[in-house]
């Protein structure tokens, strides 16, 4: 196909050329001859290379193909997450290595209750982690997601449930250094008690028990934060019927710290009856030492009830002088103290017609030591006298609780 162009400009770079209806093609100067200049007219033929496209279709194909074969067959695989083992207070989980294929590694993270734990470090070496200071008794749910180049994976949910107190099969216990017996006694106790044992220090080894801290395994224990405690921790695991603290259990704790008696929870249903049968026996043991104890306080100290029955069981007071008629004694010292005198006064030996005894002249005659009274004004005094004169009482009824 022949072309004739007019040219138009020509630059250093670029030739302007103008075609006969009059549109403008932007040409290399380069590809024109060296005597062009403008105005002049040249010819371009344009034809088709076939083969030179056939050949450039094979080589892209030819690409295409590797880039499938090396990275369009195989693809990241989702995490798949498990639980190791648990305990009153965490979990242990792993999950199997992580496959990328060809894609690049973003990132590995914990979801714990749809909520970021944190991420995985060393993605491509850790095949499993540890969870710490979980509620006793509770549910949890946990899963993985995994971030590449090429996608995001995510694992399936996996919902974990921490132990109670009285469950001990989620201890895992490392032997250390002890005598051969006590290493048989230990091997028996983990058994009875439905534990594990591990002969080295692992992710989900909660206790290192041994004798005496030496050897590579404590190290280990010590370096991953393992509680180390003696034998006789499992024992009191073993006697309570549940999990026991281990602080008076350390290889240098006081003993006096440590928790001794029977629990409840290890306790036979035939032992638990006969327990409960003695405390319903003891507690009326208790309510008659009670009322047996109490009337002998009583007797010590009496109550207003019992003096107010005393005075109910006294005889009633004589008539007042002046429904009597007779003159009345005059009234007793108020600041002058009151002689104890016997229930019942000695006869006397007086030959008068009416005779005062030795016990009634004390009551009603004033101390020689004491003012003298001041009689009131004249025709006033009965009056004043009856209205101010407290009730008289008996000699017998006044003094009946004095003995000599």
């Amino acid at each position: 196909m022949l072309i004739s162009l007019t040219v138009g400009k020509v630059d250093a770079g670029v030739a302007v050329l103008l075609t006969e209806d009059k549109r403008i093609i932007e040409f290399p100067s380069i590809l024109l001859p060296p005597s062009i200049s403008s105005g002049s007219i040249v010819d371009i033929t344009v034809s088709r290379n076939h083969d030179s496209e056939d050949a450039a279709q094979r080589s892209f194909e030819s690409l295409q193909s590797s880039i499938l074969s090396t990275y369009g067959q195989q693809s990241p695989i989702a995490p798949v997450i498990r639980c190791r083992n648990a305990t009153q207070t965490s979990v242990v989980l792993e999950w199997d290595p992580v496959s990328l294929a060809t894609a690049e590694l973003r990132s590995l993270s914990l979801y714990r209750n749809g909520s970021k734990a944190g991420n995985i470090p060393k993605p491509m070496e850790m095949t499993s982690t540890k969870i710490s200071g979980l509620a006793v008794d509770t549910d949890y749910t946990f899963y993985l997601v995994l971030r590449t180049s090429a996608g995001t994976y995510s694992s399936e949910k996996l919902t974990v449930r921490t132990h109670k107190m009285t469950d001990l099969s989620g201890i895992t216990v490392t032997p250390g250094r002890m005598a051969a017996p006590l290493r048989e006694n230990l091997s028996a106790a983990v058994d009875r008690i439905g534990a594990k044992i591990a002969e080295t220090v692992r992710i989900d080894t909660t206790h290192f028990v041994c004798m005496e801290g030496q050897g590579r395994e404590w190290e280990k224990a010590v370096e991953m934060n393992i509680p180390v405690v003696r034998p006789e921790w499992i024992e009191g695991c073993e006697r309570e019927g549940r999990l026991v603290g281990v602080r008076g259990y350390y290889l240098n704790a006081d003993p006096k710290l440590r928790q001794v008696g029977q629990g409840v929870g290890m306790q036979t249903p035939q032992q638990q009856q006969f327990r409960q049968r003695n405390e319903s026996q003891s507690s009326p043991q208790t309510s008659n030492i009670t009322q047996q104890q109490s009337p002998r306080k009583q007797e010590e100290t009496p109550s207003a009830s019992s003096a107010n029955l005393r005075a109910a069981n006294q005889p009633p007071p004589p008539p007042s002088p002046s429904d009597s008629g007779s003159p009345a004694p005059p009234p007793p010292e108020k600041d002058g103290p009151r002689q104890q005198l016997p229930s019942h006064p000695p006869p006397s030996n007086s030959s008068d017609s009416d005779p005062v005894s030795p016990i009634e002249d004390s009551i009603h005659s004033p101390s020689s030591s004491d003012a003298p009274e001041l009689s009131p004004p004249s025709g006033k005094a009965d009056e004043q006298k009856d209205r101010t004169r407290p009730p008289q009482l008996s000699v017998t009824e006044s003094f009946q609780d004095v003995t000599l």
